[in-house]
């Protein structure tokens, strides 16, 4: 089973930065792709960013590319989300998610392992 553990976020003024990790256990990581969406209430989780299991292909929402990065440390089996120029649009709660093998897929139900998520909230 794998498991993915979240940390990161928090509470930052519009304009300014913070990251996200995502640490997963329980499987090979060199095999899993990974992405991270975002949830706000009463809406469905949004797609965010997306980084294939080799991690050649990455895959960002409009919405915040150039400001997000995606990515992967193999030796860490930990996925991360930097997050710059942050507005008070982002803010959500935000999840990581893993597939095996995935490529980089923007659709949540491609994913089947999720991380218990965590709150950004970015004041105006």
């Amino acid at each position: 089973q794998v498991q993915l553990v979240q940390s990161g976020g928090g509470l930052v003024q519009g304009g300014g930065s913070l990251s996200l990790s995502c640490a997963v256990s329980g499987g090979a990581f060199d095999l899993y792709g990974l992405a991270w969406f975002r949830q706000t209430p009463g809406k469905e989780r949004e797609f965010v960013a997306a980084i294939s299991h080799t991690g050649r292909i990455t895959n960002y929402s409009e919405s915040v590319k150039g400001r997000f990065t995606i990515s992967r440390d193999n030796v860490k089996s930990a996925v991360y989300l930097q997050m710059n120029t942050l507005q008070p649009r982002d803010t959500a709660i935000y999840y990581c998610a893993a597939v095996i093998y995935g490529m980089g897929d923007a659709r949540p139900v491609a994913y089947d392992n999720w991380g218990q998520g965590t709150q950004v909230t970015v004041s105006s």
